[in-house]
C-alpha cells in the first residue's frame, strides 16, 4: 500500500475509501470543544454544518438541526447498544447544546475508526479536560471496556494560564484503547535518572569500571524442591532460590555471585550497562511541549512533537504497520510514521492543513505518497471553488505559495490572498510576489485594483490568479503595469511584474516567472528560522552557476 494523503471530510474518507480491519494504529488528536480559537466548521453546500474539522482556528461547536439531529439518529438506532444506549442518556442530560453536537460528531467517527482497526491494533485519543470524561465513556462503548489499556498523562512544560482562579493546567490526557487482548505492546524504556543511579548502582568493579547493584537472588515461592539445594557450596545453608543449581554455580564462577562477609543471604550483581533503563509509565514528563522557537515549529498551533508519535509508534506497531490520523492536521503523525518506517494514512479537511503536510513531507520524505481529494482539473477546481477560503488556500499552495496569515480574521483581506518568497539579487533578502485568486467573475477593474495592492505593499511583483479566462483588456492592463528589472537574468529575459494565470494553464503545468531558481518554501520562513537563509544561499549558489554571474 502506497503511502496516503486524503483531503476532505474524514468521515466520508474512512467509510469510501479505508477498508475494515486494515489499520494498526489510530492517533486522533481531534479539536477539544475548548471554545478558543483554534478551529471553526464552515458551511457546505445549502448552508448545512459538515461533521468534521476546519483547521482555521476556532473551536466552537454548534448543535444545528436537522443535521445533527440525523447523525444523533442514526447512532441511537443503529448497534452496538451500549453505545445507543449511552447517547440517549447524554441527550437527556446535555440537551441539544454545543457540547452534544460534539460528542454526537466524536461518536459516529469513533464508530468508524474501530470498525478500520486490525484485532491487534490500538487508539490513542489525545483530549484535555474539557471533554474527556464524556469521550472515554464513548470509547468505553465503541470499544468495550475490557479493551482500556492506560489513561496516559503528558505533562507539558509550558503550564496554561489563569493561575489566579484556579490550578495552573500543565497536563493533556491520552486514552489508549485496543481492539482486543490480542494487542501488540512494546515496552519502552527512558534513560535513568542520575540520582536513581548515584542512589541504587552504588558499586563499581575495580578491574572493568562497571557500576552495578545487587540484586535478592532468594525465591519468595518455599514449595520449589527443584530450586532448592545448599549454596554456597559447603555452606551448609539450604535455602529457595531464583534460579537453578547449575545457573547459579556458572554465575558463581563468572564472579556475578557476591557473598557478603556479614553473613547476609548471597546476591548477584546487575549491571547498569544491561540494563534498557527505566520503564515508561502511563505519566509521560519527559517530553517536552512544543515552543514557538522550537526547530520542529510549522507555525500549526495545536502541533504535537516528534518524540511523542515516536513513542506511541514505537509501543505500539512494528516497521511496516499502518498508522491512521484521521485529523492530521501539520502532519506530525505522518513524520513520525515516515521516519520510524510504517505506511501511513493522514486525513484533514482544510487544505491549508494539506498544504502544510505536503510541503513537511518534501523536506524530509524518501517514500512515494498520494494526495487524495484535491482537484486535477478544471471541474474539480470548479467545484471546490463552492468553498472560497479553501478553493483560495488551494491556488496559492499550486502556485508555490503561501497564504496570508490572518486570511480569516475578520474584516477585508487588503486584497492579498498569499505570498511568493524569491531571491533576486541579495540572497539574504527575499522579495515579495503578492498573490491574488479569484473564483468568479473577473474583469479589467480587478486588474487595476490588484496593480495599486502591489504599489502599496511595495512588492515586486504580482501574480492574479483567476478561475475564469481574463478578458482581452485585463491581459492589456496587466502588461502595462510594466516590466520587473532583475539584476540577475539579463534585459532580454524579462518578466511581467504583474502576471495573470488561469487555473487551467496551472494545472496544465504553467508557472510562475520568477528570476530565482525555485521559491522560497513557507516552513523556511517560519519563526526567524535560519534555513531561510540557507536555502537563500542554495539559491543565490544556483543562480551563479546557472547565469555565470556573481552579484
Amino acid at each position: 500500500m502506497e503511502n496516503q494523503l486524503y483531503y476532505g471530510d474524514n468521515l466520508k474518507i474512512l467509510r469510501k475509501h479505508i477498508w475494515d480491519e486494515s489499520v494498526n494504529l489510530i492517533y486522533l488528536d481531534p479539536p477539544f470543544n475548548s471554545q478558543a480559537s483554534y478551529n471553526i466548521f464552515f458551511k457546505e453546500k445549502g448552508g448545512a454544518a459538515p461533521e468534521a474539522q476546519v483547521t482555521a482556528f476556532d473551536d466552537f461547536w454548534k448543535w444545528e438541526s436537522p443535521h445533527t439531529d440525523i447523525v444523533f439518529n442514526k447512532l441511537i438506532t443503529q448497534p452496538p447498544k451500549r453505545l445507543s444506549d449511552l447517547m440517549e442518556a447524554y441527550l437527556k442530560f446535555l440537551g441539544k447544546s454545543n457540547l452534544m453536537a460534539y460528542i454526537t460528531m466524536m461518536a459516529i467517527r469513533l464508530k468508524e475508526l474501530h470498525r478500520v482497526l486490525k484485532p491487534e491494533g490500538n487508539l490513542y485519543l489525545h483530549c484535555d479536560p474539557t471533554a474527556s470524561h464524556y469521550i472515554k465513556l464513548l470509547l468505553d462503548a465503541i470499544f468495550g471496556i475490557e479493551n482500556f489499556r492506560n489513561e496516559i498523562i503528558w505533562k507539558r512544560s509550558q503550564p496554561k494560564a489563569h493561575i489566579s482562579r484556579r490550578f495552573s493546567r500543565a497536563h493533556d490526557v491520552l486514552f489508549w484503547y485496543s481492539k482486543s487482548e490480542s494487542s501488540i505492546f512494546i515496552p519502552q524504556y527512558k534513560p535513568h535518572d542520575p540520582e536513581y543511579i548515584q542512589k541504587f548502582y552504588r558499586f563499581t568493579e575495580p578491574d572493568t569500571g562497571r557500576r552495578y547493584r545487587l540484586g535478592d537472588l532468594t525465591n519468595p515461592n518455599k514449595n520449589r524442591p527443584n530450586l532448592t539445594y545448599e549454596f554456597p557450596p559447603g555452606s551448609g545453608v539450604v535455602r529457595v532460590w531464583r534460579w537453578t543449581k547449575d545457573k547459579m554455580q556458572k554465575a558463581w564462577k563468572d564472579g556475578i555471585i557476591v557473598v557478603p562477609k556479614s553473613g547476609k543471604v548471597v546476591q548477584c550483581k546487575r549491571y547498569l550497562d544491561e540494563m534498557k533503563g527505566s520503564p515508561i509509565t502511563d505519566l509521560w514528563d519527559d517530553i517536552e511541549h512544543l515552543h514557538g522557537n522550537h526547530k520542529e515549529t510549522v507555525g500549526f498551533p495545536t502541533q504535537k512533537p516528534l518524540s511523542l508519535l515516536n513513542r506511541i509508534i514505537q509501543a505500539t506497531t512494528k516497521p511496516e504497520d499502518v498508522v491512521l490520523d484521521p485529523f492530521c492536521g501539520c502532519g506530525t503523525t505522518i513524520a513520525a510514521a515516515e521516519k520510524l518506517n510504517r505506511r501511513w494514512i493522514g486525513i484533514d479537511i482544510t487544505h491549508l492543513a494539506i498544504a502544510i503536510i505536503k510541503n513537511r513531507l518534501e523536506l524530509g520524505i524518501h517514500n512515494p505518497y498520494e494526495v487524495i481529494g484535491l482537484p486535477n482539473d478544471l471541474s474539480g477546481a470548479k467545484e471546490l471553488a463552492s468553498n472560497k477560503y479553501e478553493f483560495e488556500y488551494w491556488a496559492v499552495d499550486l502556485i508555490g505559495g503561501y497564504p496570508k496569515s490572518d486570511k480569516k480574521k475578520k474584516g477585508a483581506d487588503g486584497g492579498i490572498d498569499g505570498y511568493i518568497k524569491f531571491v533576486d539579487d541579495n540572497p539574504l533578502k527575499p522579495k515579495t510576489m503578492l498573490v491574488q485568486v479569484k473564483s468568479g467573475h473577473v474583469g479589467v477593474d480587478d486588474i487595476r485594483s490588484f496593480a495599486r495592492v502591489i504599489d502599496r505593499e511595495c512588492a515586486a511583483m504580482g501574480v492574479f490568479v483567476t478561475l475564469e479566462k481574463p478578458t482581452g483588456p485585463m491581459v492589456k492592463e496587466a502588461a502595462e503595469f510594466g516590466i520587473y528589472k532583475s539584476k540577475i537574468l539579463g534585459s532580454e529575459d524579462q518578466i511581467a511584474k504583474l502576471q495573470i494565470l488561469t487555473i487551467e494553464d496551472i494545472l496544465k503545468g504553467v508557472k510562475v516567472r520568477l528570476p530565482s531558481v525555485q521559491p522560497i518554501k513557507p516552513n523556511d520562513l517560519n519563526n526567524n528560522s535560519r534555513v531561510g537563509e540557507k536555502l537563500a544561499h542554495i539559491q543565490y549558489n544556483q543562480h551563479v552557476e546557472l547565469f555565470g554571474k556573481e552579484v
